[in-house]
Parts: C-alpha cells; structure tokens; sequence
C-alpha cells in the first residue's frame, strides 16, 4: 500500500514561492478542527487543544488502513485560522484577545462515522477534555492569494504585507480569515527556519 502525502498531491497550496505571491483556488477539503482563544505563545489552551488534534487526527490515520479499501497517508501539518472581535486588537499585536481555529485536513474518504469512532478511542487513551470539543467539516476557502513565510512566526508582517498589496493591485478585497499552515515543528526547528504558509482569501 502505498503511502500517500497530500502536501505533494496539493503542492499548489502547500509548497507555494517564498517570494512571488500566488493566487490560488482553494477546493473544499474536510478539517477536524477546535476552537480556542488567547496569545499562542502562552496560552495553556493552545497547547492542549492542538495536542487533542493531533492525538484524533493519528488515530484516524491508523483506522484508514483497516478500512475496505485501505488507506494510507502523512498526517498533514497544523493549520490556524486567526481573528480578533476587534480587529485592532490583531493588528496592534495584543495577542491575549486572538481568536483562532486550529485543524487538520483529512481526506475525502475520511467520513464523520471514521471520526466519531477515532474521538472515543482517543478519549479512552489520552487524558484531554479538549478531545470533546473537536468537530469534522468542510471549508470551503476558494480564490486565495498566499506566499511561503520562513522565519519566526513574529516577523510575518512583511510577508503578509505583501499579500495584501498583491490582493489591492489585483482590484480586490480581502474576504474570510487569516490563515496559516505550519509546515515546520518549532520545537524541533531554528526560528530562522520555520516554514509557514500564509493564505488570505480574497473576493
């Protein structure tokens, strides 16, 4: 059976220029995801909740190679919606007021029995209330404009600066959250090489 990263299979929206922002058309894809709020750098609820994703979205993956007609693949990285009720709040950097929604794309032959199922048996091994609050279902993103960041997650204004100029020169608008996807473990890589996607739909 052969092991499948969905990275390469959408490498459009995963593998995107480090210096010429990109538009893309974003299909609907299945997320488990989890909702939370509060800086991502100290909050304890970041920590566990992304904790509780991982350990469902790793269960999942082992169950869908006992499924009819088996199925193996790379579990994909964590990805991050972001937003503030006042968006000031974002942009000024007071971190304790973001809202986020963190998930894990999954694939088309992942269904909402899979999931339910892959939630109990992760509840019976791991002790995290944060697996209760976990939900599968789709987004649907389309057109989209995003650039590959390198680098700490804190010097990403430059990076998101230029998406949003590339959004205004194309005659459009942003619409729908910031998004990032994190393709590097920050506990395991230099801050100067950390690899994040940043998306932002547009009209």
């Amino acid at each position: 059976m052969e092991k499948i990263d969905y990275k390469k299979v959408l490498k459009e929206l995963y593998a995107p220029s480090t210096k010429k922002v990109s538009l893309v058309q974003v299909p609907e894809m299945k997320f488990l995801k989890i909702d939370g709020i509060g800086d991502p750098n100290t909050a304890e609820e970041f920590q566990i909740k992304t904790e509780a994703l991982y350990a469902v979205a790793y269960t999942v993956k082992f169950m869908a190679k006992e499924l009819p007609t088996p199925l193996d693949y790379v579990v994909m990285p964590l990805e991050g919606l972001w937003w503030a009720d006042d968006m000031a709040s974002f942009a000024t950097g007071d971190k304790s007021k973001w809202k986020w929604t963190l998930m894990i794309m999954h694939p088309q032959e992942i269904t909402n029995e899979i999931i339910d199922e892959a939630i109990q048996k992760a509840q019976k091994k791991k002790d995290n209330a944060a697996i209760g609050e976990l939900r599968f279902e789709t987004y649907s993103e389309g057109k989209a404009a995003q650039l590959m960041h390198i680098g700490s997650y804190s010097e990403e204004d430059i990076t998101i600066n230029k998406i949003h100029q590339f959004i205004e020169e194309n005659g459009s608008e942003r619409v729908g959250l910031h998004h990032e996807i994190y393709l590097s473990d920050p506990r395991r890589t230099a801050l100067e090489k950390l690899k994040t996607v940043v998306r932002q739909p547009m009209s």
